[in-house]
């Protein structure tokens, strides 16, 4: 595979964790458009934007749109943060050769959904580093 191919391995892998599900938050990649009914989930998206060690390497961003219900307060967005980040800080996911390190995390809270005023919507991102040989 290549570097782009080998990085959004490492991180969805994340998601495929039995820990992870168990949360029972949805999680779907970036090109994912919504859920009608304003249940709550997150929508991941990789960015590699920087330079890396080496050709196969690469520095960027992960950035998670999550949505919860409107109306409601930020606990849910904090709450879902907060296990992004049990899973996300500090780690270091490792398939084969490949690695991808992750740093410390911030929230944006962006406000009601443009495309469903049912959902509020918040930024986790967490900037990474992956090393591939």
């Amino acid at each position: 595979m290549g570097k782009y191919s080998d990085l959004s391995k490492n991180v969805y892998s994340v998601f495929d964790l039995a820990g992870w599900k168990a949360l029972n938050i949805k999680t779907f990649p970036n090109n994912f458009i919504g859920i009608a009914n304003g249940s709550d989930y997150i929508r991941v998206s990789v960015i590699p934007s920087g330079d890396g060690v080496n050709l196969k390497s690469s520095s960027g961003l992960v950035n998670i749109d999550i949505f919860v219900k409107a109306g409601l307060g930020p606990n849910a967005i904090y709450t879902i943060s907060d296990s992004l980040d049990n899973y996300l800080v500090g780690k270091s996911i490792t398939i084969g050769n490949n690695v991808t390190q992750f740093k410390n995390s911030s929230v944006s809270i962006i406000g009601v959904d443009k495309d469903n005023s049912m959902l509020f919507r918040a930024i986790y991102a967490i900037p990474f580093n992956h090393y591939g040989v």
